[in-house]
């Protein structure tokens, strides 16, 4: 398992973490342990959490992801563990989260109430990375990062990142961080995989010459590159064959936006390409993903044991040049499956 620097911040991680969103959910207590437990085996040594987590996050478990999470870590070397989690964004925007009364900002007052029941939740004095979830480009950028630059100062937070930001919102805070002496985010936490290329665009570019590493969530596409999705029966208890058949809009958006018919036919091709060399396709999308220079550690998901074999064998390994070659032609094929 390689190790690759988080920005330019003191902190090294493993080329692969443990996403942690289905752990209360698709993956009880037991079986969430056990999925941590053999990822540190193998060598992963990063897991990624949120105050909303489990999804689809509901008033009645948010947190909980975070607190099994923290069960567990109390039994391992706190220090050989790098720990990522996520303040929730602004309730005003695309979703309202279920916390603080469905009152969420990013201003100092809700960014302290949040990180301190992460720390309660995590059973930990301090976190790794601390990232906003989603960005509010409606208020001031300096009101967030001081409150941020507050926590590293005090320690509670070694470093900080963001999720789900463009590049103009991450230009803008950049700027804001040096203009004003404040703490600077190393990461940036997106959506990117075979079927969501859209990074390369821009963020790519921004990311390389600032020295913000991606940490891609979703590289199976929210599970649909391991083509559980092109079987003729939906796979049960699947995340995607749930959100399908949900009364709530947000979920079946997702699953339209997923598991549409030209996602579905991207992913067959980039089966073949994966069989042909001899590949699984999920080791075969995890290796195509952190083998971007821009990439520090792709973030993969688990809802039970079997599913890591797969996953664990992207650890190391490098694609070989046609292989990305036939890749990119299914790609200039078929562009933004995802839209």
């Amino acid at each position: 398992m390689q190790q690759r620097r988080l920005g330019t911040s003191g902190i090294v991680v493993s080329e692969i973490c443990m996403g942690t969103m289905t752990f209360g959910t698709q993956a009880g207590k037991e079986m969430s342990f056990r999925i941590m437990d053999r990822s540190l085996e193998e060598g992963i040594d990063f897991y990624d959490c949120a105050e909303l987590y489990p999804v689809p996050p509901t008033p009645e478990l948010v947190g909980l992801s975070e607190s099994w999470v923290g069960e567990w870590l109390a039994t391992k070397p706190r220090d050989g563990v790098i720990i990522a989690t996520k303040v929730a964004g602004a309730a005003h925007g695309w979703f309202n989260p279920p916390v603080r009364s469905d009152k969420a900002a990013l201003d100092r007052n809700h960014i302290r109430k949040a990180v301190e029941g992460s720390l309660r939740r995590l059973r930990t004095d301090y976190i790794d990375l601390y990232q906003v979830h989603w960005p509010d480009h409606g208020m001031r950028p300096e009101d967030t990062l001081e409150a941020l630059d507050e926590l590293v100062q005090e320690g509670k937070v070694r470093a900080i990142g963001v999720s789900n930001e463009d590049s103009y919102g991450l230009m803008k805070s950049l700027w804001t961080s040096d203009a004003h002496g404040l703490a600077r985010y190393d990461t940036i936490q997106n959506n990117f995989s075979l079927n969501n290329r859209r990074f390369e665009d821009e963020l790519s570019e921004v990311s390389r010459k600032e020295k913000v590493s991606l940490l891609p969530y979703s590289p199976l596409a929210g599970g649909v590159l391991s083509g559980k999705y092109n079987r003729e029966q939906l796979p049960e208890g699947a995340r995607f064959t749930q959100y399908m058949t949900s009364t709530a809009p947000r979920q079946r958006a997702m699953a339209e936006r997923f598991a549409n018919e030209r996602c579905l036919a991207s992913t067959a091709r980039f089966i073949a390409i994966a069989e042909e060399a001899g590949l699984h396709p999920v080791t075969m999308a995890i290796a195509w993903s952190k083998q971007h220079d821009f990439v520090a550690s792709t973030i993969a998901g688990a809802t039970n044991e079997d599913q890591l074999g797969v996953i664990f064998d992207a650890a190391g390994l490098i694609l070989e040049q046609e292989i990305l070659d036939r890749i990119d032609e299914v790609s200039r094929e078929i562009p933004y499956p995802m839209g």
